[in-house]
């Protein structure tokens, strides 16, 4: 009885290893609580190797032996598997290139609301010579006290702005999204169906920036509401707007997704991992570096903000910032170069 008992767990625990590494292959990554699991695969191959510990303590017991050496093999199989995953993605790089003149740098950081002082922000900005910000729960005037203070920098940007429900007085601080765009990608515009919320993410607000002049990258300042048991239908709505907001053409995506590249898999067109839009830091070292949240290391982490381009650009380079300064969220910055 006891060893039928133990090949169940086995086969059990093989099915259940299987799933958590790699769930896009059930179909489950978008699923309860498979996508909250596959969020952090730091924490699974921490689990899996304390499984494994176990698994040869027990190897001690003779009566256990044979359970414990098919249980420590699944764990070992599972630890690995998602290392590879891992090192295929990179486990976190803290260079950036040196900016050439036709480079752009893309700063995302979901502030939670006030959290992050402007002064801070604005020096952050500074600091990394970001041409594209996109601050998901940052206010309006908040974005324009930073844009004086860039001014003032010799670094000027264009604030632009989107909120829920403006009617309602000290409404939550998710219910804003600000971007900020340097005049050197040229003039751009709020598209009235992101604005009025009629072509939007569902909860929380993105941005969608079109150029003035039809020149130059069109820019969402993406945020996607968090996958909770009770938001997961808008979850999904949520990420499938994202990707419809990158079909063929010159574009480029920044926010806080609240999704792993593992939760997009089928969503991603002709290469890409969210429609035609390929990840930059999963493609320059940072892949496994979570963003949320700050008071967990960063390996422990989801990396759920991202930066995504078309094929316009090519990725060279990403870091994530260890000073959340305040926020439950991590900055993280990229560098891009246009193709041809």
């Amino acid at each position: 009885m006891f060893r039928l008992l133990g090949i169940l767990f086995t086969v059990l625990l093989a099915i259940a290893t299987a799933i958590v590494v790699w769930p896009q292959f059930f179909r489950l990554e978008q699923t309860y609580p498979f996508a909250q699991l596959v969020s952090a695969r730091g924490l699974v191959l921490g689990g899996f190797l304390v499984v494994a510990v176990l698994a040869l303590l027990l190897l001690f017991a003779r009566p256990l032996r044979g359970f414990a050496a098919s249980v420590l093999i699944v764990a070992l199989l599972g630890a690995g598997a998602t290392a590879a995953i891992g090192a295929t993605r990179g486990f976190g790089g803290s260079d950036l290139p040196e900016k050439t003149e036709g480079s752009v740098r893309v700063l995302t950081w979901n502030t939670a609301g006030e959290a992050v002082p402007a002064e801070v922000i604005a020096q952050r900005i500074l600091d990394q010579g970001a041409d594209i910000v996109a601050l998901p729960e940052t206010t309006e005037a908040v974005g324009e006290r930073i844009a004086i203070m860039l001014r003032e920098q010799g670094h000027p940007m264009w604030v632009h702005h989107v909120q829920f429900r403006p009617d309602v007085q000290d409404g939550p601080q998710s219910w804003q999204t600000t971007v900020l765009v340097a005049p050197d990608l040229g003039e751009y515009s709020v598209i009235e169906s992101a604005k009025d919320g009629t072509s939007n993410t569902g909860s929380v607000p993105s941005v969608v920036l079109m150029p003035i002049d039809g020149s130059g990258p069109t820019i969402v300042a993406v945020h996607a509401v968090a996958p909770r048991m009770e938001e997961m239908q808008q979850w999904r709505s949520d990420l499938q707007w994202i990707a419809d907001q990158c079909p063929q053409g010159d574009f480029i995506l920044a926010g806080d997704f609240n999704a792993t590249i593992d939760h997009m898999a089928p969503l991603g067109v002709e290469g890409g991992d969210i429609g035609y839009c390929r990840d930059v830091a999963s493609r320059t070292g940072n892949g496994l570096t979570g963003t949320w949240p700050s008071s967990l290391p960063a390996l422990a982490g989801a990396p759920i903000d991202h930066v995504m381009a078309s094929q316009n650009w090519s990725p060279t380079g990403s870091v994530v910032l260890d000073d959340a300064g305040g926020s439950d969220h991590r900055a993280l910055v990229v560098q891009l170069e246009p193709v041809g």
